[in-house]
């Protein structure tokens, strides 16, 4: 199917221009300039340790690919930057990865890292595209966001041809439309007690699967990091995690629905660190802050209780993680602060 928006899209021709590169930033354009330009700096240190081990050619090449992206954001930010004066962010350097380390990471795992991280960056984009005002900016989000839907795309093959993922849950096709009737539709505990609907479906099974990839890279820092502090807080970010994919597998599984599985096994024993504890402890923050809006998209669309109540218990459990994170990442004075107003008092 040949889709072109503008065949359906009437232009609009106004007398007056979208702002030019003339303009000075507003705080969306500056914001999510900065967050991409540090989110982009950490990934191109992790996706360099994975490329020293890696022998799957398919995978290696999403890894090549995922990595070139990265640099390419980054140096078109940088040069929006430096033509407004603006300090570039420190990031993540070659000083955060070991890339002799030996290897954490089993080649099947990078699929499922590479779509993560990829989900994440798309729900970045999406959420600032319609707030950019400077079309040159706007042009540059909208060319991320085609990158990385190609990217996902290159992704989900993989994943299928090598069988390392499991399909979407399939359920029948209705005969027509099915007006809801009784507020007994948003039951879950008790009484008469519906299927889950295709929304919720897609999102418990989102949810593991982000959740079961996340719970795998997080067993890799446990394994590795140094810090004391930062280990108990990554054994009870472990605990957290495999609980909820439980949890959230059993209502797949009471409606005899597939779901994704656990991928411990693609972390070897290696007790090497390839990063630093700086790097790992930021990302799983990051990470985990990114599931705080994939909960409430998943609450946005919910229509059972029960449901409601698991996704309010895992957004409390991940706000605490994610507090308690960072306040050891201000501790050792390892994060930055973006752009902020002036202020006056």
């Amino acid at each position: 199917m040949d889709l072109q928006p503008m065949d359906v899209i009437k232009p609009i021709h106004l007398s007056s221009k979208e702002l030019d590169e003339t303009q000075s930033f507003t705080t969306v354009e500056m914001g999510k300039l900065w967050v991409t330009y540090v989110g982009n700096s950490m990934s191109s240190q992790i996706l360099k340790y994975f490329l020293q081990h890696c022998e799957d050619q398919y995978i290696r090449t999403l890894l090549e690919n995922g990595l070139a992206l990265s640099k390419d954001f980054m140096q078109k930010i940088e040069e929006f930057l430096k033509k407004e004066n603006f300090p570039i962010p420190a990031g993540f350097t070659e000083d955060d990865v070991n890339l002799g380390a030996p290897r954490l990471y089993e080649d099947d795992f990078y699929p499922h890292y590479l779509k993560y991280a990829a989900k994440v960056g798309l729900s970045l984009y999406a959420v600032a595209i319609p707030l950019f005002m400077r079309k040159d900016i706007k042009d540059f989000f909208i060319y991320c966001n085609e990158c990385t839907n190609i990217f996902i795309g290159q992704i989900n093959n993989v994943l299928m041809e090598k069988k390392l993922i499991a399909k979407p849950p399939i359920i029948p096709t209705p005969e027509g439309p099915d007006f809801i009737k009784k507020q007994s539709y948003l039951n879950g505990f008790v009484g008469d007690v519906r299927p889950l609907n295709a929304l919720e479906i897609m999102h418990l099974y989102d949810n593991i699967e982000n959740n079961t990839t996340s719970n795998a890279l997080l067993l890799g820092f446990y394994q590795t990091v140094k810090d004391e502090k930062i280990k108990d807080l990554f054994k009870r970010g472990l605990d957290m995690t495999t609980k909820a994919v439980k949890q959230y597998t059993e209502k797949l599984h009471a409606e005899h629905l597939g779901t994704p599985s656990f991928i411990d096994h693609l972390v070897t024993t290696s007790t090497i660190p390839p990063f630093s504890d700086k790097i790992m402890l930021f990302h799983k923050v990051d990470m985990f802050s990114m599931k705080i809006r994939a909960f409430g998209n998943s609450l946005a669309v919910n229509g059972r209780r029960d449901l409601g109540l698991l996704y309010g218990r895992t957004l409390i459990n991940i706000g605490l993680f994610v507090d308690d994170g960072a306040n050891i990442l201000i501790d050792k004075e390892w994060i930055e602060s973006p752009p902020k107003a002036f202020e006056r008092e």
